[in-house]
């Protein structure tokens, strides 16, 4: 195994522990049984943005794991770039 491999390989196992590891420590809110209104505005709120609402949750509550996983679809884009050059670059050698 070269020293590229090894660096790829540990790389991988540690963004694949932190993804795992967040996803782990991440509260997830299962107490809602039925579908419920998500209210994005309203007369009698007290704040800008509900606790209830889709952005609140998605941003607040479990940015975290969204942050992980764009960084390795980040990731996933940037290899595949890199493995579509390699093949161009062996098929012009031929």
């Amino acid at each position: 195994m070269n020293k590229k491999a090894a660096v790829g390989a540990l790389v991988a196992v540690l963004l694949l522990t932190v993804l795992v590891s967040t996803v782990a420590m991440t509260e997830w809110n299962t107490s809602y049984d039925t579908p419920q209104e998500i209210p994005f505005t309203g007369e009698d709120a007290d704040e800008d943005v509900f606790q209830s609402s889709l952005n609140y949750n998605l941003l607040e509550t479990y940015g975290p794991v969204l942050l992980v996983l764009s960084i390795l679809m980040f990731g996933a884009i940037i290899g595949g770039v890199c493995v579509a050059r390699e093949e161009v670059e062996q098929d012009d050698t031929n």
